[in-house]
C-alpha cells in the first residue's frame, strides 16, 4: 500500500459544493483505504495498492459519478509531498507574504505557467520539480496578485491546483501519519 495526497481542483467555489463527509463516503466504494479529508478545500489523504495514475483515474471517476461534475485532481505520494515541502525555500508564515505551491498533473501546462509567471513584473517564484512550483503573494492581496490571476485562467483548470504552504504542511503530516499507520 502506498499513501497518497489527492488535491481536488475547484470544489467549494464556483457553485461546486461538496461536504467532506459526503466525499469521504463516496470514496469508500473505490480502491482506497484510510481516507481522510483535510480542511474544506479539497485535500484528501488515502492509501491504495494502485499507482498514482490509476488513483487519479479512479478518484476522478468517483467524483464525476457521485457529484456530477468534471472533476480534476493532482495525486502525489506522501513521500513526494514531503519532498516538495522541504524543497520550498519560502517561509510558511510571514507577515508580508504568503507562500503557495501550484501543483500540476500536466508538466507541459506547468512549464507554460512557470514561463509566463517569470515574465510578470516582480513575480517571485521557483520550480520545485516537474509537478510543482512555489510562488509568493502579498499578504491580503493573493487574489489580486498578477500570478494568481494568471494561474486562474481556464486553460490551467484541468491540470493545476494551488495550496498555501501551511496547508501543504498539514497534508504532508496527515499523509505521513497514514503511511506510518499502514506500514
Amino acid at each position: 500500500m502506498t499513501s497518497y495526497a489527492v488535491f481536488l481542483r475547484g470544489i467549494n467555489v464556483g457553485g461546486i459544493n461538496i461536504k467532506m463527509a459526503d466525499l469521504k463516503e463516496a470514496l469508500k466504494a473505490g480502491p482506497f483505504t484510510g481516507v481522510k479529508t483535510l480542511l474544506a478545500s479539497g485535500n484528501v489523504v488515502l492509501a491504495s495498492d494502485l499507482g498514482p495514475a490509476a488513483v487519479k483515474k479512479e478518484f476522478e471517476a468517483t467524483l464525476r459519478k457521485a457529484f456530477g461534475y468534471d472533476a480534476w485532481v493532482v495525486v502525489l505520494t506522501a513521500d513526494r509531498v514531503a519532498e516538495l515541502v522541504a524543497a520550498c525555500r519560502y517561509p510558511a508564515d510571514d507577515k508580508t507574504t504568503h507562500t503557495y505551491l501550484t501543483l500540476a498533473s500536466d508538466k507541459a501546462a506547468l512549464d507554460e505557467l512557470f514561463a509566463s509567471g517569470k515574465a510578470l513584473d516582480g513575480a517571485e517564484q521557483e520550480r520545485l520539480g516537474p509537478e510543482a512550483m512555489a510562488w509568493l503573494a502579498p499578504a491580503g492581496g493573493t487574489l489580486e496578485s498578477p500570478f494568481s490571476k494568471l494561474s486562474a485562467k481556464p486553460k490551467y483548470k484541468a491540470s493545476t491546483t494551488t495550496r498555501n504552504l501551511r496547508t501543504m504542511i498539514k497534508v504532508r503530516d496527515a499523509a505521513t501519519a497514514l503511511e506510518s499507520a499502514a506500514g
